[in-house]
């Protein structure tokens, strides 16, 4: 990038090329409970939260930002190169929701999908903020509100049986 604009021509220069990768892999990741069922109990949150910490962790990802609802996940994470999207949702909630069926007294499970948007660095102390005032938030908002507005902001439009199912 030169002066705010990207050549096109860096790679058809001889001598140009870059001799490292360089990355910054940013995804804001919203995941539900089955059915919205408020199951993220004030009991179990901070350590659901810790729990999914350490999964990204473990991965080799970044957990910068994590907060929620009683029926819903935000995570902020930074991923390296190598990671799918859908294996790192896979991990989370397949993992999470065996750890917490472990534990007596609860039966758990996440909805089928989520939604993973990129988020630029520019924004990165933006989301964050959203993320972590998830209970203020939604004093205003309600859940299918945010995921439509989520879509819209993206330019993504959702099947309105898919968006149901997810909002149901």
């Amino acid at each position: 990038m030169k002066n705010g604009r990207v050549s096109i021509l860096h790679d058809m220069i001889p001598g140009t090329s870059m001799s490292d990768t360089y990355t910054h892999l940013l995804f804001h990741l919203i995941f539900g409970t089955k059915h919205r069922a408020p199951l993220i109990t004030a009991e179990i949150r901070e350590d659901l939260y810790r729990y999914l910490t350490g999964i990204v962790s473990k991965i080799g990802g970044t957990l910068i930002a994590v907060g929620g609802m009683p029926d819903h996940v935000h995570l902020l994470v930074g991923l390296r190169p190598t990671h799918s999207v859908s294996e790192v949702m896979r991990d989370l909630k397949g993992s999470s929701s065996r750890w917490l069926n472990d534990m007596p007294g609860i039966a758990f499970a996440w909805q089928n999908g989520y939604g993973a948007f990129s988020v630029s660095g520019s924004n990165l102390a933006t989301v964050a903020r959203y993320i972590l005032h998830q209970e203020e938030h939604h004093r205003r908002f309600s859940f299918q509100d945010e995921l439509r507005e989520f879509l819209e902001k993206h330019g993504l439009k959702a099947d309105p049986r898919s968006l149901d199912t997810l909002l149901d």
